[in-house]
């Protein structure tokens, strides 16, 4: 990032003076500027290489700082910088075959260095699109273990990996937003949306998970936003405490993980998604949930529901899509469906064989996939 010192470029000739880059992150970006500047004033293609080079040479002496995920947003109003970027931009003028092409490529990397673009609905910089390397644009997603970084673990059973929200939370929302999860459970949610400086509300029906949740993010988490665990029923709880909690501000992004039904059962109160009797009252007890939450979700904003399917009786039974059809009776339109891929469960951890031994008598494939369905609100 911008905080590296810039290192000199020396003359190897005795006696030679020393010329300097910039030494302070200040001074970088209006060095960077008059050195396109001067290439694109450059009268010959073979002119403007010699400048492109030099700038290269110097800038791939910075020690590649690197970006941070957490800082993709404006800051004082003009886009973060990163080696890296700089010269795979530098490297793309140098390949030009023309100087008309050449200059192109230089004006654009003019703007992106001191433009800001945003689509309006999330922090990422348009114009310097090439930057943001972690964030997924493709709708298979595979991760190869979960990020336990920070107090992330996997305490509570049925908890979903944090690079979801994680992705999620980036896409979708911007510094300061508000964030809603109705399955709140340990956390998961909570936890990322503190680390990209979102506000943030968990409802988790379980009394002593939400206050287990509750201690962890009052004191685990060092956090820039605001952050509530609250204790009820996502069916029922009031959209005006929810929007007392945020100042009146509607949320941006839901994001529901609720109970796979049956496969895991968290309790024996009637209203937990995981007691229901059957698949359709488990839709039409989720499809309360909806409707509650998007009372509080502003037009324009996401949700995001987070749900596998099952098998029952030799059957599968296609949860995600029968749910995904639910929320498409509502004022939603379907943006994404992300597949993403998922471990052995806790259950499943060393009998691998057993369960392959199931698959082939019983004609089943297991399930190594997850669905994210992606909706925007439109009121």
């Amino acid at each position: 990032m911008e905080g590296n010192t810039v290192t000199p470029d020396s003359s190897s000739k005795p006696g030679a003076g020393k010329r300097r880059t910039p030494e302070t992150p200040g001074n970088l970006r209006p060095w960077l500027m008059e050195m396109i500047g001067k290439a694109i004033a450059a009268p010959s293609i073979e002119d403007l290489r010699a400048i492109v080079r030099s700038t290269r040479t110097q800038i791939s002496g910075f020690n590649g700082f690197q970006p941070d995920i957490n800082s993709y947003s404006e800051r004082n109003n003009v886009p973060i910088l990163t080696a890296e970027s700089l010269i795979l931009e530098l490297d793309q003028i140098l390949a030009a075959r023309t100087i008309e092409r050449a200059r192109y490529y230089l004006r654009r990397m003019q703007r992106s260095t001191v433009e800001i673009k945003t689509n309006g609905v999330n922090d990422i910089n348009l114009n310097r699109w090439k930057d943001y390397e972690e964030i997924l644009t493709d709708s298979l997603w595979l991760f190869p273990k979960r990020d336990r970084s920070g107090p992330h673990n996997a305490w509570y059973w049925g908890n979903f990996v944090p690079q979801i929200p994680h992705q999620l939370i980036l896409r979708f929302t911007r510094k300061g937003d508000w964030v809603l999860d109705p399955f709140a459970g340990s956390g998961t949610t909570l936890i990322e949306a503190m680390k990209l400086g979102r506000n943030s509300v968990g409802v988790e029906l379980n009394s002593d998970i939400a206050m287990r949740t509750r201690q962890m993010v009052d004191t685990s988490v060092p956090r820039s936003s605001k952050c509530c665990v609250v204790h009820g029923d996502s069916a029922s709880i009031s959209p005006s405490d929810l929007l007392r909690i945020s100042g009146g501000l509607k949320y941006r992004l839901v994001i529901l993980h609720p109970p796979y039904h049956d496969i895991i059962r968290f309790s024996e109160d009637p209203r937990d998604l995981s007691t229901v009797a059957d698949v359709d009252s488990f839709i039409r007890m989720l499809g309360k949930i909806v409707d509650n939450t998007l009372e509080v979700l502003g037009d324009g904003g996401h949700i995001a529901l987070v749900i596998g399917d099952k098998y029952q009786n030799g059957e599968i039974v296609p949860l995600g899509f029968l749910s995904m059809n639910m929320m498409l009776g509502r004022s939603l339109v379907l943006k994404s469906i992300v597949v993403k891929n998922y471990d052995a469960t806790r259950g499943k951890r060393g009998a691998q064989d057993l369960w392959k031994y199931r698959a082939l008598s019983g004609g089943f494939y297991l399930f190594k996939h997850e669905y994210v369905f992606i909706f925007r609100h439109q009121i």
